[in-house]
């Protein structure tokens, strides 16, 4: 029996004091609302902070949370996997670092990448209704170095060619569609990966601040998908408060 799943890719924004009216906790209802009306199976999140995942986890009842702070305490900023807990069962989880030493707490990779630790989020779950199992990543990729970027995607690639079965990789890549990191993904020889919001516009509006939004949220996968399905929230702000920084991204794949 095959399923239709819906994945969705959604940047939180850091909670910040530096973004006034658009500080975390004034953006909590809008988040909360998005979720609840567009009912996503699968969600890889970004940058949440420890009081962020907390929130998280006390709000979204009905999914299961995974991830923890990337830095040496497993505190701090994280990506983080929520999946539909009504729907889904957990074969298998796991955390790393985008990194030589992806076991490493806070590990990097040396070269041009920022001060900041990047991890990334890994769990195979099995729906009720399929029998296939579903492998989903949850990244976040340098905001700084290219380098770090590339070998980032590259290790990402590795590790779900060498895995195999179906998958899906969600994430903020700092990336436009043309940088050599999202190219090492798209064109990857040896496994058949389709950009699921190829025909979306940009995704990073900065509170509605840039004219031209960037394209650096994505949606890859090697299942069953139509990109001209997927779609994005164009986050229209209320009394001056946005979703996020980020437009919330959505796609569909099948199951088998």
């Amino acid at each position: 029996m095959s399923v239709e799943l819906k994945i969705c890719t959604f940047n939180l924004r850091v909670a910040t004091e530096h973004d006034g009216i658009n500080n975390f906790p004034y953006r909590t209802h809008r988040i909360l609302d998005t979720i609840r009306t567009e009912k996503p199976d699968v969600i890889g999140f970004q940058e949440a902070r420890d009081e962020q995942r907390l929130w998280l986890r006390e709000s979204l009842t009905d999914y299961t949370l995974l991830g923890c702070g990337r830095n040496a305490n497993y505190r701090g900023e994280s990506v983080v996997l929520a999946y539909r807990t009504d729907v889904f069962e957990m074969i298998a989880f796991e955390q790393f670092w985008l990194s030589p030493t992806p076991s490493v707490p806070a590990s990097r990779f040396g070269a041009d990448q920022s001060t900041c630790p990047r991890t990334t989020v890994a769990a195979s779950l099995k729906h009720h209704d399929a029998d296939e199992i579903l492998h989903v990543y949850n990244t976040h990729l340098d905001h700084k170095g290219p380098i770090a970027r590339l070998l980032g995607a590259t290790q990402l690639i590795q590790r779900i060619s060498a895995q195999g079965g179906k998958f899906v990789l969600t994430g903020d890549f700092n990336a436009t569609p043309d940088a050599a990191e999202i190219q090492s993904i798209t064109a990857c020889p040896t496994l058949p990966i389709v950009d699921a919001t190829v025909g979306l516009g940009g995704t990073f509006h900065d509170y509605g601040k840039l004219d031209n939004p960037e394209k650096i949220d994505y949606i890859f996968t090697n299942a069953e998908c139509d990109p001209a399905e997927s779609y994005l929230i164009e986050d229209h702000p209320a009394d001056g408060v946005y979703i996020s920084d980020h437009n919330p991204v959505f796609a569909y794949i099948t199951l088998n």
